[in-house]
């Protein structure tokens, strides 16, 4: 971690965002945001929560979903950027406003930045593992992801990410996923936030993190179902992934 900004390990409650950014997503959202909403009743005796769906560009009923899922349990964004680092930026922002609204000296050190995806579904103890790791002082979390098995009916595409996804046997990996991701407010904040970028912001963000000295830590304690489909909605992202993957398999077979 950062030298200057040392982890707050008081008995101060958390205050915990869940950023989900969506492009036409209307078919999962809904589960996508009971998942979620699930896991922030998990963790209600010590942390306030608040969700935030940034529908970048859907052209669907995407956004009239989340916030018919979401009630008062949080907000929905509109935008037009197709960019998930964008999205997720202005998601972040929207949080962290909140947070300080409802009380002008909220610590950085004592908010979290938990990601995901809206073709994802999360466990119930998906944020009580992300605070376990913040509670340990980490600046960051970054889980895995394995494929959701209704989006993969026959297992082809499950099998084959399984036979290909390494993590090692102390329970770290080299995988960072936008979709199971987090972060302590104060060093998002140092290293500059999300880059408005349309694919790997993700890795970006973490790479910074790393190269600025915070104390970050790859964890298979956290992980999230995440759609298999082939087509995806970002060119070069997860779906494209899959399927280059997939067709590498069948011209060697």
């Amino acid at each position: 971690m950062n030298a200057h900004s040392p982890p707050d390990r008081t008995n101060a409650p958390w205050s915990v965002a869940v950023v989900i950014p969506a492009h036409n997503e209307q078919a999962t959202i809904a589960a996508c945001l009971s998942t979620v909403l699930a896991a922030c009743r998990e963790i209600a005796s010590r942390a306030d929560t608040w969700v935030v769906v940034v529908a970048d560009s859907c052209t669907d009923d995407t956004a009239l979903i989340a916030r018919r899922t979401l009630g008062h349990q949080g907000e929905v964004l509109e935008c037009a950027h197709r960019s998930s680092g964008t999205a997720r930026q202005l998601g972040t922002a929207a949080s962290l406003a909140r947070f300080q609204g409802l009380a002008t000296q909220t610590d950085p050190r004592r908010v979290w930045i938990a990601n995901t995806d809206a073709d994802t579904f999360v466990p119930a103890d998906w944020l009580r593992v992300h605070l376990q790791f913040a509670d340990e002082g980490f600046g960051a979390l970054a889980g895995i992801v394995c494929i959701d098995p209704e989006s993969d009916a026959d297992g082809n595409v499950r099998q084959h990410f399984a036979a290909t996804y390494r993590v090692e046997a102390d329970g770290t990996h080299g995988h960072v996923h936008g979709a199971n991701v987090g972060v302590r407010a104060d060093a998002y904040l140092a290293v500059g936030g999300w880059s408005y970028l349309a694919l790997a912001e993700d890795h970006c963000l973490w790479n910074r993190l790393r190269r600025h000295g915070w104390t970050v830590r790859s964890s298979t304690r956290s992980v999230v179902r995440t759609s298999g489909r082939l087509q995806g909605r970002a060119k070069g992202g997860f779906a494209d992934t899959l399927r280059t993957q997939l067709r590498s398999l069948h011209a060697r077979a």
